[in-house]
């Protein structure tokens, strides 16, 4: 019922926007069941993209490119990183307190530049807000949000809420990702009360790589006051956080999924601050003599069915490359997801850096977005190209 009156609403009122929303396990735009098939293009440079007019006229072109790139090449979506490590945004003071999206007031209105070209694209955006994989020189103004109670609430309200309220009903808008990879700074420790504060699951499974800073219950709280803050400010906003991989995203293969909603309540004690789907990333790891897949990959062995992971929302892999596909063309891990459950597949990434072993060429992500061009099966993935 909630699909049709959402479409309904769509067709008959002009100042209603017709938005991105979730029916089970997947994604509906108005009564119809859409598959998110895309790419990231994560960043120009990372962390300096937006705000405090950074948005000049190359990054804004190569961002266009990107944008046009999905589009031609059939595919619906894209992942775009934002604060990354707080390096030029959001404005935060010397006592690490949030004074605003930006010193110079862009940030919004570089974001809403990006979600202008997608929209003449029909392309749906994502915002990755910060980025867990790496730790900087300003890493102490994320900590300060991620640690202190009144610096995370000055961050929600001086900055995330205004972005939220500006951009909520844009068509472009897929949705809020926000933090990439908070196993990259978390402790792998046991914990003798609640189980979703207990990590130990992790151990020797590379969790920790960017410098185990957080507790798991520290990162779950952040999850969680962001999500009730996004919620606040926009009821319809649809929210994930994307797991470094799925060993911490499932209650299944012997391990915890991190993200439930009971565990973030429990830490954060928002009841609205849960996840509208879930987001993972899958790389074949290294081992004695080549790269292969962990047994909790979508793409092990024969590959996983979502239903595999036990979750009761949508999964999008929002990071994957053939270049770390354990054989697995792109053509067929975007097959693979689109008959296999998932909600969406996002190639890792357009940007091009050398110091990246893991990134495909834009080329090879293309041929996998190609693969799914025009895809209408209802009873699978959906429709892949769709009017905004």
């Amino acid at each position: 019922m909630k699909v049709f009156l959402l479409a309904v609403l769509c067709l008959s009122a002009h100042t209603v926007v017709c938005r991105l929303s979730i029916s089970g396990d997947h994604f509906y735009e108005g009564s119809t069941r859409v598959f998110l098939s895309g790419v990231n293009a994560a960043w120009v440079y990372l962390g300096t993209d937006f705000g405090n007019n950074q948005l000049d006229n190359y990054r804004l072109s190569k961002y266009t490119d990107y944008i046009k790139q999905v589009h031609s090449n059939g595919g619906n979506s894209i992942r775009i990183f934002v604060h990354d490590n707080c390096e030029t945004t959001p404005d935060i003071d010397s006592n690490g307190i949030t004074q605003g999206p930006d010193k110079s007031g862009t940030l919004i209105s570089d974001l809403k530049k990006i979600l202008d070209v997608a929209e003449t694209n029909n392309v749906l955006v994502f915002f990755a807000l910060f980025n867990g994989a790496q730790k900087k020189t300003d890493h102490w103004k994320l900590q300060g949000i991620i640690t202190d109670d009144n610096k995370r609430q000055k961050y929600i309200e001086k900055a995330l809420q205004p972005m939220v309220k500006a951009l909520g009903n844009h068509k472009a808008l897929g949705g809020w990702d926000i933090m990439n990879e908070m196993e990259g700074i978390i402790k792998v420790e046991a914990h003798a009360g609640d189980s979703c504060f207990d990590t130990s699951f992790l151990l020797n499974s590379g969790a920790g790589f960017a410098g185990a800073t957080y507790s798991a219950q520290d990162l779950q709280r952040f999850l969680n006051h962001l999500a009730n803050g996004i919620k606040q400010a926009d009821s319809a906003a649809l929210i994930t956080s994307g797991s470094w991989n799925p060993i911490s995203n499932t209650d299944m293969f012997g391990s915890q999924n991190l993200y439930n909603d009971s565990c973030l309540r429990n830490a954060g004690g928002k009841q609205q601050g849960v996840l509208s789907f879930y987001s993972t990333h899958t790389y074949a790891k290294a081992d004695t003599c080549q790269c292969h897949y962990d047994n909790i990959s979508p793409f092990h062995g024969a590959g996983h069915h979502k239903s595999d992971y036990g979750l009761d929302k949508p999964l999008v892999i929002a990071e994957f490359s053939q270049k770390k596909g354990d054989g697995w063309t792109a053509s067929k891990q975007f097959n693979h997801a689109y008959y296999y459950g998932y909600a969406g597949a996002w190639g890792w990434q357009y940007k091009q850096e050398s110091s990246d072993a893991d990134e495909d060429t834009a080329a090879v992500i293309n041929a996998g977005l190609q693969f799914l061009k025009g895809k209408t099966d209802a009873s699978n993935g959906g429709t892949v190209n769709f009017h905004l």
